[in-house]
């Protein structure tokens, strides 16, 4: 049987997660280069899931991938398009599976008994979007020919990705074995039967 206090902590720690993802949206560092030059200068290079920033640009920041990116390897604008499409479509998972989380505790005992197994469906959902929008973004980094230059790393929005998907499964197996190994909560007392009395 989950209890309020595991799904309040579940709820707070996924809480956590959505923040995670939003800010590796919202951050252009998935990919990062950076290069010292011989004059102790360093250039930088941050690309995100939808900009660009450069340490030598003007303006430092810019839409990505655009059509000069995309003139050349549409395969790669597509897989970068698909992973930033994942992203984004997991975020509206992770609104929906807060959404749960409330209902299912504000709903009593019988949706608590429950509701674990809707809560736990919806993360590992969100766990399998990430993991592929993570994949993808593992995959392009691996294997296209501008991240082959010595300097290009994957970056912390990518960890911070992973991270968030890692622990929605890990939520998931949390509130199924809560389900499983702990006793149903007590929230009635059983009347005397006035017979036997």
């Amino acid at each position: 049987m989950t209890r309020p206090i595991v799904y309040s902590i579940a709820l707070g720690t996924f809480v956590c997660t959505t923040v995670l993802t939003i800010v590796s949206i919202l951050t252009p560092h998935w990919v990062s280069y950076t290069v010292t030059a011989d004059t102790g200068s360093q250039f930088r290079k941050y690309i995100g899931l939808h900009k660009s920033c450069s340490s030598v640009d003007d303006p430092t920041c810019r839409p990505f991938p655009n059509d000069d990116d995309c003139r050349d390897d549409q395969f790669f604008c597509s897989m970068w398009r698909s992973s930033g499409f994942l992203i984004s479509f997991a975020t509206i998972v992770e609104l929906a599976t807060l959404i749960t989380f409330l209902v299912v505790m504000a709903g009593g005992k019988y949706k608590r008994e429950s509701g674990w197994k809707l809560i736990g469906c919806f993360l590992l959902g969100d766990a399998v979007i990430e993991f592929a929008s993570i994949g993808i973004m593992a995959y392009l980094f691996d294997t296209d020919s501008q991240f082959a230059i010595p300097g290009w790393s994957l970056d912390w929005s990518w960890v911070l990705c992973t991270v968030s998907a890692s622990v929605s499964v890990v939520l998931a197996a949390g509130l199924a074995a809560s389900a499983w190994l702990l006793p149903p909560e007590d929230d009635y007392e059983y009347l005397e039967d006035p017979i036997d009395s």
